[in-house]
C-alpha cells in the first residue's frame, strides 16, 4: 500500500513524463514507475501487491529515487521489505536514568515517548502545558492528539501537529511489521477521528526532529515553544522531547 500511495501521488511531470489528458489513474502508472526504476512491470506489481518477493537494496533505492522519497520514507520502504514476521512483543522498559531526565530540565516541559507513543516519563511543566494528555491510566500522545478535544484547544496548529504525529507513528509501525499493538492503536485512532482515518492511507512518513510549536495556555494566551527530540541510544523507539519558551 505504501508504494501504491506514493506512486499515485507522484505526478508524471515531476519525473519528466508527459501528463496526458486521458489518464485513468492518478499519478504514475505501474509500468512507468517500473521503467524509471529499471525493473519489470510484473515484478514491480508483485512487490506493490505485497507478494512474497525479496527485492534487493539496490532495487528499493532505485524505487525510492524514482518516487523522490526522503530519507525517512526510504528507510520505511526498506523496513517494509524486510521479513514481515512479527516478533513477540515485549513490555517496553524505560531505564531509571532516562526516566529521570524530564525532572532535571524542569521548569522546561519534557517527556519521553515509547514505540507506540505511550508517554513513559514526564515532568510537571509538561502536564501544565499539554493539559489533558496525562489524564488516563496509560497516557499516549497520539491518542490524546486525536481523541481528546482539549488537544485541539491546546494546539492552535492542530492539523499540522496531528499530521506530524501520525507520520511519525507510521514510521514507527514500519519498523514493527505485524505488531498487534500498532494495529490496535491504528484502529482506535481511525474509528475515533475522521482526520486520522483520512490521513492514515496517505502513508506520510516522518521522524522526530526539532522546531517551534504554538501552544495555548489555560488563560487563552498563545505561546511559542521551541522543541528538540532525542533518540535514546540503546532504545531507539524511545524519544526524549524537551521544550523551551521562545
Amino acid at each position: 500500500m505504501f508504494l501504491r500511495a506514493r506512486r499515485e501521488r507522484t505526478s508524471p511531470v515531476d519525473v519528466g513524463l508527459p501528463s496526458g489528458s486521458r489518464r485513468r489513474t492518478p499519478g504514475l502508472r505501474r509500468e512507468e514507475l517500473a521503467s524509471l526504476a529499471g525493473i519489470s512491470t510484473t515484478w514491480y506489481t508483485f512487490l506493490e501487491q505485497g507478494r512474497d518477493v525479496r527485492p534487493s537494496g539496490q532495487v528499493l533505492d532505485a524505487l525510492a529515487r524514482a518516487l523522490g522519497l526522503g530519507d525517512a520514507e526510504r528507510a520505511h520502504l526498506h523496513a517494509l521489505a524486510s521479513d514481515g514476521v512479527a516478533p513477540a512483543e515485549e513490555a517496553e522498559v524505560l531505564s531509571p536514568e532516562v526516566a529521570g531526565v524530564p525532572a532535571l530540565v524542569e521548569p522546561h516541559p519534557a517527556y519521553v515517548t515509547g514505540r507506540t507513543f505511550d508517554l513513559l516519563a514526564w515532568n510537571p511543566a509538561a502536564v501544565e502545558w499539554f493539559r489533558g494528555a496525562w489524564e488516563t491510566e496509560q497516557p499516549n500522545l497520539a491518542r490524546w492528539v486525536f481523541t481528546d478535544p482539549v488537544a485541539r484547544d491546546v494546539l492552535p496548529d492542530w492539523p499540522l501537529v496531528a499530521q506530524g504525529v501520525l507520520a511519525r507513528l507510521r514510521a514507527n509501525a514500519g519498523r514493527h511489521p505485524g505488531s498487534a499493538r500498532f494495529a490496535a492503536l491504528e484502529r482506535e485512532l481511525r474509528e475515533a477521528s475522521p482526520e486520522a482515518d483520512t490521513w492514515w492511507p496517505r502513508y506520510d512518513i516522518a521522524t522526530s526532529q526539532s522546531g517551534v510549536k504554538r501552544v495555548r495556555t489555560r488563560t487563552g494566551e498563545e505561546r511559542r515553544l521551541a522543541y528538540a527530540s532525542f533518540l535514546v541510544s540503546d532504545q531507539p523507539d524511545q524519544v526524549l522531547t524537551i521544550y523551551s519558551p521562545v
